[in-house]
Formats: C-alpha cells, structure tokens, sequence
C-alpha cells in the first residue's frame, strides 16, 4: 500500500495494463499491493494451448468466450481431461466452470476447429494445503449455478453463483459474475468488506469488467465507484476515491472501502467477473451499506425486476 490515498491511477488497471506473456490480465497479490487475491483473462486462439501452474493459488477456470479442454497432471503420470462447453460470450448466460486447487498444473486448449476462446481465472491465495482440508478439483455444470436476479427496477442485476460463499467449492477464493442490464446499477446500495466482525468479513476485491458493445459494434462504457469510510477519511494509509469509467476488460481493484454502484451506460450491458478472499478461514461474505444509502433497499419491495433479466437463459 502507499502512503498516500489511494485513486484511480494505481486501482483502475486499463485492458493490457497488466499483461504478462499470454496472460493480457495478470493480477497478482505482488501486484495488487494486498496478501490473498488474483486475477488472470487470455484469449487463445484456435488450436492454442496454454499451461497454467496455479502454485499457491486455488482457481476457477471460467471460460468468458468459446469453449476449453483442460488436461490436469495427476499422480502417477494420470492425467484427467474436462471438457468446458463454455458460452458464445459472458452476455449469453452462465457457464461452467472448473475448480483447481492450489499445487494444480494444467493444460489448457482450444480446438483448431472453434474461433478460439477467452478463459478467467479468479483465484485466491492458499498455499498447497494437507490431505483432507484441500478441497478437490471439481467440475460444476452450467445447470449447477444457480442464477440469482438481485434487486428491483433499475437496480435490477443477474448474479451467477459459481462460487459464492454458500457454494462449498473452494477453501478461501469467493467468484461470482454480475450481469448490469444497459441503463441499470448495481453494487448498489455502495457496501464494503473490509473489517472481521460478526457483520462483516475482511475481502479484497477485483472486478474484472466486459462491455457488450454497440448493435454496430460500438465500444461501450461503464462506471465504478469506491470510497472512504468516514472514520478513514483522514488516514492516509487508508483513503481512497475512485469514480472511472471502464472499458471492455479494464479490471478495478478494491483493497477497502465502500464500492459501489457500477453503472450500465444506456445501451451496453456490463459484465463484471468478482473475486474476493481474505485472511479469515470460514469463506464468509458478510457485508454492510454505507448507512446514507442503505435505505434503497426498502423501495424494492413488491417492485418487479428487469424483464430483461436473465439474459441468455430461463429464470
């Protein structure tokens, strides 16, 4: 962390920005400035193959577009295969996905007869944890994710929950996606997770963003928000005010602090990829609003959600 409060020029990442190899998204801890959270985007081509040594890290392969074969060294020279039938693009409903713990090599791939791909991998610091509280590699299918519509109106937003805290999947990483139809919020009322109490956990944050663009094929915006808790505000190791505007793959990282709302400009659905973990081993995902907005919440009861919602699939 630095000194000074912390803004949009070392917590918004634009697409690239943290390239490394074939990684056009490399998002370390190292990188980060914070102790347990990652983040790691690449296209392949058709054909290509990518490995992938997750090291310390736990991970979710989430293929964001076309589909992946994922072959996993295992013990005595046993490989296992998965097939990820994956989705045209993040706009076009939820996907599966696969677990990986950490001390996991693998080989990803497309095939030579596809258009190529686009895998997320959200992962969490573990080091490589003992028999029996290692949590095993683990296939979830697209009907296993439950789709959550949160919300009302305009604050209407589809959550697709691969693995959120209530989905006993992974030892600390915490990943779901968000989908903010054009012209809504979401993240909304602004909360935070960044103390450990009895109503709250301790989570840093990455939202890795995608835009759907124009009927023309138009780049599209979006908007994101974070700042100080009032009792911060004059603590320098702990200020931070963040109001940009992202662009397909921009990534914004929170450390701390009320986030929220991100805003769908009119005419572009936003797609957010979240992951969160902490230093706490109970993989919870309490939070609170900031108490000047928390009272949103209330006008959406018996208020319908967006017809628009979900996209990509049945509700």
């Amino acid at each position: 962390m630095t000194s000074a409060t912390r803004t949009t020029q070392d917590l918004h990442l634009r697409a690239g920005a943290t390239a490394n190899g074939v990684w056009d998204t490399w998002i370390t801890p190292d990188v980060a400035g914070w102790g347990w959270t990652s983040l790691r985007a690449a296209d392949l081509a058709p054909g290509q193959e990518i490995s992938l040594d997750t090291g310390d890290d736990e991970v979710v392969l989430v293929p964001l577009r076309g589909s992946l074969t994922v072959v996993i060294d295992g013990s005595e020279g046993e490989d296992h295969r998965y097939e990820l039938a994956g989705r045209p693009s993040v706009f076009a409903g939820p996907t599966d996905v696969l677990y990986l713990p950490a001390g996991s090599q693998a080989v990803l791939s497309t095939s030579p007869d596809d258009d190529g791909g686009r895998v997320g991998v959200p992962g969490a610091k573990t080091g490589v944890l003992p028999d029996g509280v290692r949590k095993p590699v683990r296939y979830i299918a697209t009907d296993e994710v439950a789709v959550e519509l949160r919300g009302a109106g305009s604050c209407t937003r589809e959550v697709r929950n691969f693995a959120s805290a209530d989905v006993d999947v992974a030892s600390k990483l915490v990943a779901v996606e968000v989908i903010t139809p054009a012209g809504n919020w979401s993240s909304y009322p602004p909360h935070k997770h960044d103390v450990t109490s009895e109503h709250e956990s301790k989570l840093e944050e990455i939202y890795y963003y995608e835009v759907a663009p124009g009927p023309g094929g138009q780049p599209g915006v979006g908007y994101h928000r974070t700042y100080s808790t009032p009792e911060v505000e004059d603590r320098q190791d702990r200020a931070i005010d963040v109001l940009v505007e992202v662009r397909d793959r921009d990534t914004v990282l929170v450390p701390h602090g009320w986030h929220g709302p991100c805003m769908a400009a009119p005419g572009h659905h936003l797609y957010y990829l979240n992951a969160m973990a902490g230093p706490a081993d109970d993989r919870a995902w309490r939070i609170v609003d900031d108490p000047d907005h928390a009272w949103v919440r209330s006008t959406w009861a018996g208020r319908p959600t967006d017809p628009r919602l979900p996209l990509g699939g049945p509700q």
